[in-house]
């Protein structure tokens, strides 16, 4: 090809300039060897080949479940541990509030239990009044202790060597 160089170039980017010669393609690149395996053997090896993968996928899956799953009740467990400690601290704020009140309530029942306050308490809202000599009565109670003893005693007699030897001899025989 004849290359003309003097002739004008009116847009901006540089001509390009071709190859002096074209690059061969390989053209066996893509064939096959004529040599083929038998058909069935192929088939072979894939159909093990496959059953190997699978066996391996599922075994994959099974592991990567397993640890899903062993990940899955260690967060439950801490969620469980989780719920009964706020349980547990609940409770002890409850406790401390009964304890606290039952300690007032104390105090305020012994301040309560002093005699001159139950006496006053009794007359006013009950309505009662101290004994007069006339209203006591004293009774008297015998002080004497009285026990009787059993009038039969119950004894037990253990056979002879005699009558055991009589009884099992009978025992047989019945």
């Amino acid at each position: 090809m004849p290359r003309n160089f003097n002739k004008y170039q009116y847009e901006t980017s540089p001509r390009k300039i071709e190859p002096e010669y074209a690059p061969k393609k390989n053209t066996y690149k893509g064939k096959k060897s004529t040599l083929r395996k038998p058909e069935e053997k192929v088939k072979k090896i894939n159909k093990k080949q496959q059953k190997e993968e699978r066996r391996k996928h599922r075994r994959m899956i099974m592991y990567v479940s397993l640890g899903f799953a062993v990940l899955f009740a260690m967060c439950y467990r801490n969620a469980q541990i989780d719920e009964n400690f706020e349980e547990v601290q609940d409770l002890k704020k409850e406790l401390a509030l009964v304890e606290k009140e039952n300690s007032q309530l104390e105090l305020s029942i012994e301040s309560n239990l002093n005699l001159s306050n139950v006496e006053q308490q009794a007359k006013e809202l009950l309505g009662m009044q101290k004994l007069t000599n006339k209203q006591i009565v004293y009774v008297d109670f015998e002080k004497d202790d009285h026990v009787e003893a059993a009038a039969e005693s119950v004894k037990i007699e253990e056979p002879s060597k005699i009558q055991k030897i009589i009884n099992t001899i009978t025992g047989l025989f019945k």
